[in-house]
């Protein structure tokens, strides 16, 4: 950069690293609850002979290893910066998320392939004990619900391990369902019914979770921040000519950052001051945007052209 061109930066960089770490207790206990549905439900689908028992436990197994990605996340983004990751490991946590989407899409495949597979070579189930295990499910998911239903808001991982419960959750009741159809008709197609319902469950979610991920990987601007909004407020502040090189974008769950070029006239420059301008900035995106580290560079007027001629 050359002389005349400041730079503000929001006072502090953001105090969390991420949103993830205060739930790193409760992730460990919802991890310890999976494994073990993930083993009765294994025993009670052999015992049982039922699909949707398999299903559940198989989708399980994927939400186990997100929830084990989940910790091993916290433990790289709580690594402190360097000179070469001027952010930390903070991005960790969406790489995490990513590998969750990709585990629970085949997690979502293999049940609707089992399904399937179900219907051409139908197969007896005990109702009686697909019932027992899938309460002890649904049981057992509730409690991991509740631990996770705070920090799901916060972060996305944590929200991707909320979410794989949640199926989970409703998976064990689709089981109970079908197993208590079993028992009162004898309509043993209700097992791998149960078992595409459970499947079906899986995809939409995962989609939608995998698309906010690739957003943050991507640098897409945080959905709840309006790029054209921050534009006109910047705009309305007294000499500000124009803005440009505008960008938004989320490093990882709770930390968003905004960058841009103010061209602001000389004589508010020489009358106010710099640092003057660069509170102001700050204030005017602080009161009315969630963005917690803001980078300003503030330039005189017909700077933009100069910078263009220099890149050509």
């Amino acid at each position: 950069m050359g002389a005349g061109h400041d730079h503000g930066h929001a006072h502090g960089a953001p105090a969390r690293g991420t949103a993830t770490t205060a739930y790193r207790g409760r992730l460990r206990v919802a991890l310890a609850i999976t494994l073990g549905i993930v083993a009765v439900q294994i025993v009670g689908g052999m015992l049982s002979d039922s699909l949707a028992l398999v299903a559940d436990a198989a989708h399980m197994t994927t939400d186990a290893l997100g929830l084990g990605m989940a910790l091993l996340a916290i433990h790289f983004a709580n690594r402190p910066p360097s000179d070469r990751r001027t952010f930390g490991y903070a991005r960790a946590e969406i790489l995490a998320a990513l590998a969750n989407c990709l585990l629970l899409l085949g997690a979502g495949g293999y049940v609707l392939y089992e399904a399937i597979e179900r219907f051409v070579t139908p197969a007896e189930t005990d109702g009686g004990l697909t019932v027992l295990f899938g309460v002890i499910g649904l049981v057992a998911n509730m409690v991991s619900l509740t631990l996770l239903m705070r920090g799901q808001k916060e972060s996305l991982n944590v929200r991707g391990a909320f979410l794989e419960v949640a199926a989970d959750a409703l998976g064990s009741l689709t089981v109970i369902v079908s197993a208590l159809v079993i028992l009162a008709t004898g309509w043993q197609a209700a097992d791998p019914i149960a078992s595409l319902v459970i499947g079906l469950m899986i995809v939409p979610r995962t989609v939608r979770l995998l698309r906010e991920t690739l957003d943050v990987l991507l640098e897409a601007a945080p959905k709840d921040v309006d790029i054209a909004e921050v534009r006109a407020h910047i705009l309305a502040l007294d000499g500000v000519e124009d803005v440009h090189d505008l960008h938004a974008w989320t490093i990882t769950s709770g930390m968003p950052v905004l960058s841009a070029h103010v061209v602001v006239s000389a004589e508010v420059l020489t009358a106010i001051g710099h640092e003057k301008m660069l509170h102001e900035l700050q204030g005017c995106l602080g009161d009315h945007f969630d963005v917690e580290h803001c980078t300003f560079q503030l330039e005189p007027g017909g700077h933009a052209e100069h910078e263009a001629r220099l890149c050509h």
